[in-house]
């Protein structure tokens, strides 16, 4: 590679290059590993449990208590998503450039108990009057501006906190196996399917007992026991940074946009600038690049009007560093690494808006069905304990059949290719709309006169939860696993929280066809495809038409899959992470 003159001060590469000796002197054997890594998993089932305590049923706590139609209710739910995986991004961006994995974890944790407590404090005291109301029979007291002022405080301090924390607590689990080691480096790949395994243990519980004591009016009670389960997962987390061996560490890379600015800003100020038959681009000498705790990424040759910036010029060679005018390989592949993952990244939205409709529309579709097992009801939001147990064993299978299965037939150690399980999760999706609606279409036909329900079991929404959990499993595990894979290392829980991001949009995406679908629908005085008595709509169009987004969004996937190409950094025998 090629350096500067001593006159340039050799580009300040003394200045920017990490130390090694610190960085040599961790010893994997003393830090990480599974131990931890299951820690991290009982902390992510816990706070899962504790925040699907209060998510899982929200709609129809807006619904029963708050007094709002199903198209509101719908919206603000989707809205609260929304803005819980939209603070994964923040999290990810504190934890990347300044505070390091743990204290992020550690800190939006504690903001994530706070709020849990004030939405306990906040309906107790002045939403649930009088008590007990709020189970579909007793019509709670219309509440006051403050009362709802502060539960939406408390909702989205809860929003805050839980999706601060959810892409950073991924990374930091991954951060505990080290790729350069064979062994470890599949042991990362199946922390993922487990991380995601435990997520969905910690909300079979929240979707199955809590749900049925807050459908009974129990409201208070599962907020309470949501917010000691938070507070037992803030305890497990810390526990890891107590014993020994305990976590690894690895420091913060500094702030990323910029980096990445910079790389466009010296590409267009050297726009006429071209890079002379045999010249190299610029990196730094040894086996570390510039970007502290980042190893260096090979170059390719896509987009390479951005190599423009790593070009040395005579005026580079002439002044004092710039850091404006002049970027290393490793720092123009980086921002060439986020341009090539948006695409696969927007292709992802159009799912997470099938995926939203469980916490939203599926319930309320499920609360107009017979729900009754003799003499027992069946909440319509535990209906999503078939979307967890789907989860459960098709993650078992996937990992004990198909891998295996898979790897034989293409060569693949893992199997399918994240990639590839992404366009299955797209396809499986599609067919989860399709059942909703078929399902729709059947409750319409056998609703009640003069009566709210349908007399169709509600075990007809089974389908649509199975192939959603289904869905899931090559949707959601492909993508953290492809995201935080193919992110640098200076922005791995940014890559993490494209995932939570992608859901966050899907969240808005939703909301925005409920509102532009009931605006075109409900002209002339008719009642819309969703509204407030859903005997007298058309929700299975509504349906259909996320099938057809979906269907046409998988084959814009495919265009897009087929042209990405995966990260490539230089190997080295030396653990080149600037670890603590």
């Amino acid at each position: 590679m090629e350096t500067a003159p001593k006159g340039t001060r050799e580009l300040s590469i003394q200045e920017i290059q990490p130390a090694n000796n610190e960085v040599r002197n961790t010893k994997k054997k003393r830090t990480g590993g599974w131990g931890l890594a299951l820690l991290l998993l009982a902390n992510q089932a816990l706070a899962t449990l504790a925040f699907f305590g209060v998510g899982v049923n929200l709609v129809l706590f807006l619904t029963r208590v708050l007094g709002q139609d199903n198209a509101a209710a719908a919206n603000n739910v989707s809205k609260w998503t929304g803005t819980v995986y939209l603070c994964s991004l923040i999290g990810a961006f504190l934890s990347d450039s300044y505070w390091g994995r743990y204290l992020t974890c550690a800190l939006f944790q504690v903001v994530f108990v706070v709020g849990l407590g004030l939405v306990s404090l906040s309906s107790w005291l002045f939403l649930l009057k009088p008590e007990g109301c709020g189970d579909g029979k007793q019509i709670c007291v219309p509440t006051t501006s403050f009362g709802s002022v502060m539960f939406y405080l408390a909702i989205y301090l809860v929003a805050f906190g839980y999706g601060g924390h959810q892409p950073t607590i991924a990374t930091f689990g991954a951060d505990q196996f080290d790729d350069s080691d064979p062994n470890q480096k599949e042991s990362k790949s199946a922390f993922f399917c487990y991380f995601y395994f435990a997520l969905n243990i910690g909300s079979l519980f929240s979707n199955t007992i809590l749900v049925y004591y807050e459908d009974n009016g129990k409201w208070t009670l599962g907020f309470w026991v949501a917010t000691g389960s938070a507070v037992l997962a803030l305890v497990t987390f810390l526990l890891g940074s107590l014993g020994s061996p305990g976590y690894r560490y690895i420091k913060p890379c500094g702030n990323p946009i910029p980096r990445v600015t910079q790389v466009f800003v010296a590409a267009a100020k050297k726009w006429k600038a071209n890079l002379k038959e045999g010249q190299p681009l610029y990196e730094i000498e040894g086996t570390e690049s510039a970007i502290k705790g980042s190893r260096k990424i090979v170059h390719t040759d896509e987009f390479v009007c951005l190599d423009k910036a790593a070009i040395i010029t005579e005026e580079d060679r002439r002044g004092p560093a710039n850091p404006w005018r002049l970027c290393t390989v490793t720092q123009v592949e980086e921002a060439k690494c986020i341009i090539r993952m948006l695409p696969i990244w927007l292709c992802t939205i159009i799912y997470s808006v099938v995926f939203t409709q469980m916490a939203s529309l599926f319930v309320e579709q499920g609360d107009v069905m017979n729900s009754k097992i003799g003499n027992f009801h069946l909440p319509a939001a535990s209906m999503s304990a078939f979307d967890i147990c789907s989860v459960l064993l098709c993650t078992g299978i996937y990992r004990s059949i198909l891998v295996p299965l898979a790897s034989k037939l293409s060569g693949n150690p893992s199997g399918l290719t994240e990639l590839q399980r992404m366009g299955v999760g797209l396809i499986i999706g599609m067919l989860s709309m399709v059942a909703a609606g078929i399902t729709e279409i059947e409750r319409l036909r056998r609703v009640v006169p003069h009566e709210h329900k349908s007399s169709l079991s509600i075990f007809w929404q089974v389908p649509q939860y199975v192939l959603v959990g289904a869905s899931e499993v090559f949707m959601y595990v492909g993508q953290l696993e492809f995201f935080n894979g193919q992110a640098p290392d200076g922005i791995k829980s940014f890559g993490s929280s494209l995932c939570m991001a992608s859901i966050s949009l899907g969240n808005f995406v939703s909301s925005l066809l409920v509102n532009m679908v009931m605006g075109i629908t409900t002209k002339n005085n008719k009642p819309g495809w969703i509204p407030s008595d859903l005997n007298t709509g058309n929700m299975d169009r509504f349906y259909f038409l996320i099938a057809i987004l979906t269907a046409v969004d998988f084959f814009v996937y495919m265009g897009f899959a087929k042209w990405y190409k995966g990260l490539n950094v230089e190997n080295s025998d030396e653990d080149v992470l600037n670890r603590v």
